[in-house]
């Protein structure tokens, strides 16, 4: 939401003329004349203000595309869902949000044998183009380590780490856009229960990357427009 500046009240202030009578002195002159240049200037001084001071101007309004997200559920193929998550719902589960217009996000998870995959798919809303870009870099920046994706949204990146608990490693990558005020948030990690390896650098950042890109295209098809 905007805030815009009420006009300025421009009021001038006349500074009140005393007359001093005396008694016997007869007014000859007519209509009271104005006040001498002298107090005019006293007047100024004393904070009047000129009825002719231009009104400030209205600030640009900010620049967004989307109002709202559509439904991350719906936003990736179920070939794609399968494939990444073998064994999952190709329905998905939403996350529940305390404010569904600014950020939605489903999840889809499956156990297939030894092998656990794990996929995140977000829609997140700004205020506006600017602040989705500061959103972004200071998401970005945060994951040091990954690279530009050319070609998804706006601006794309993607970074994969691998960690490791009680001798069991899991691989996850993050792939994070911005198509105007929105940005797109993926995370795909996986799990071998049996082997204690986790999936392959390749798997998980090319996994991501395509869940991002069907993910954007779902946004920019069927996210609600500012002009809607």
């Amino acid at each position: 939401m905007r805030d815009f500046p009420l006009p300025l009240a421009l009021t001038a202030r006349l500074s009140p003329v005393v007359v001093l009578a005396a008694v016997g002195w007869a007014m000859s002159s007519g209509p009271l004349a104005p006040a001498p240049a002298a107090e005019r200037g006293d007047a100024r001084e004393s904070g009047g203000q000129s009825a002719t001071a231009p009104a400030e101007s209205a600030p640009v309004p900010a620049t967004k595309s989307f109002s709202s997200a559509p439904s991350p559920c719906g936003s990736l193929a179920a070939k794609t869902i399968t494939t990444l998550v073998p064994g999952t719902k190709t329905a998905g589960k939403e996350i529940r949000s305390t404010d569904e217009r600014a950020r939605r996000t489903c999840s889809w998870n499956a156990l297939k044998g030894y092998d656990y995959r794990w996929l995140d798919v977000s829609y997140e809303l700004a205020a506006s183009d600017e602040a989705a870009e500061k959103s972004y870099t200071s998401r970005i920046t945060d994951k040091s380590g990954g690279g530009a994706v050319p070609g998804l949204g706006d601006a794309g990146y993607s970074v994969v780490n691998l960690s490791t608990e009680d001798k069991q490693e899991t691989r996850e990558g993050v792939v994070v856009a911005r198509v105007s005020n929105a940005l797109v948030v993926v995370t795909y990690n996986g799990s071998d229960f049996e082997s204690k390896k986790a999936p392959g650098t390749d798997e998980i950042n090319k996994g991501a990357i395509k869940a991002a890109k069907e993910a954007v295209a779902a946004l920019r098809a069927g996210g609600e427009s500012v002009n809607s």
